[in-house]
């Protein structure tokens, strides 16, 4: 099966780019949990200030948007939800681009990207556990039921979990309750 277009359009200009990235959000549920529908891509990108310019020069006008170099250097100096859009505005893809800035969990994330190649292109995923810890974060946050429904999802396609990290990285995001109540709402099968 290829990959959505949108890793098609992304990931290699990143790639040439030399910008760390990984797929979180949707499409990350999408490979480790249960179908759904998505229409963007979320990435978290490792962007210090001084890169910024690389920005531009892998998404070059007139096919692609990108924030202006300025709106850039304010995003990537950010200590922490340094966020930012990319238009491809041939495909209408987006890409929701986050910042990893000084965070430590998206930093580790980056670092355990799961790497898959398919169709010659290779497709870096955050861990399913940060994309877990992520999920509860962003329920507590709006509470969507939908983010629990993609953990359930991921808890029972995904064989490997590390559930020491997972409640690790539970307690940097400060949803170790929401965790422990979720794991033990689910039969020992579902994990």
């Amino acid at each position: 099966m290829p990959w959505p277009d949108a890793i098609e359009v992304f990931a290699p200009r990143l790639d040439q780019a030399a910008i760390p990235w990984v797929i979180t959000g949707g499409m990350a549920v999408l490979y480790y949990g249960e179908p759904r529908t998505t229409l963007d891509i979320d990435l978290v990108l490792s962007l210090p200030a001084g890169a910024v310019h690389r920005i531009a020069a892998a998404f070059p006008e007139p096919r692609f948007y990108s924030p202006p170099p300025e709106v850039l250097h304010l995003e990537a100096s950010r200590p922490g939800r340094g966020h930012f859009n990319l238009l491809d505005l041939e495909t209408g893809h987006r890409a929701d681009c986050y910042l990893a800035a000084r965070d430590e969990t998206l930093l580790w994330a980056l670092r355990n990207a799961r790497i898959e190649q398919r169709d010659g292109i290779a497709a870096r995923f955050a861990p399913p556990e940060y994309v877990i810890a992520k999920k509860l974060e962003f329920h507590a946050e709006g509470g969507s039921e939908r983010h629990l429904s993609d953990i359930r999802g991921i808890l029972a396609l995904t064989p490997d979990i590390d559930f020491s990290k997972l409640r690790e990285l539970a307690v940097a995001c400060r949803v170790e309750f929401a965790l422990q109540s979720l794991l033990s709402d689910l039969r020992p099968s579902d994990i």
